[in-house]
């Protein structure tokens, strides 16, 4: 869960898509705003699953985990949107591309930046791992 891995969410649809988290607090946290329907989707029906996987033929590394439960659409706050940054594109922000910084340091009200919070209801960790 360190790794910056791409998770998918299903919504009611359903609707699949793939999206860069930030786990913390017990929660998974994926930033949202107008340019996506996700936040039309949680607010019609909030129940979703989320799943991040992990697997590398090379090494035999299969992982995944699996969490379900009720999504809400929080307020933007930059430190949480940095950390999450950080975490796919590296500390040094000259290196993002300069959508990562405006996503970033954009007024959230104005932009309509939003976090998906989706604190787990089940949350299944399975290590599918094998001998290469």
């Amino acid at each position: 869960m360190a790794r910056p891995l791409v998770s998918r969410i299903a919504t009611n649809g359903p609707t699949v898509r793939p999206t860069w988290f930030l786990w913390e607090d017990d929660a998974f946290w994926v930033p949202t705003g107008p340019w996506a329907r996700l936040p039309a989707h949680v607010r019609a029906d909030p129940a979703i699953a989320l799943v991040v996987d992990d697997c590398d033929l090379g090494t035999g590394i299969v992982r995944q985990v699996i969490a379900r439960g009720q999504a809400e659409i929080l307020p933007f706050d930059t430190a949480r949107g940095r950390r999450k940054l950080v975490r796919y594109l590296g500390s040094d922000e000259t290196r993002w591309d300069e959508r990562f910084r405006r996503y970033l340091y954009d007024d959230p009200e104005e932009a309509g930046t939003a976090w998906l919070r989706l604190c787990p209801d089940s949350l299944t960790a399975t290590d599918l791992s094998y001998a290469v």
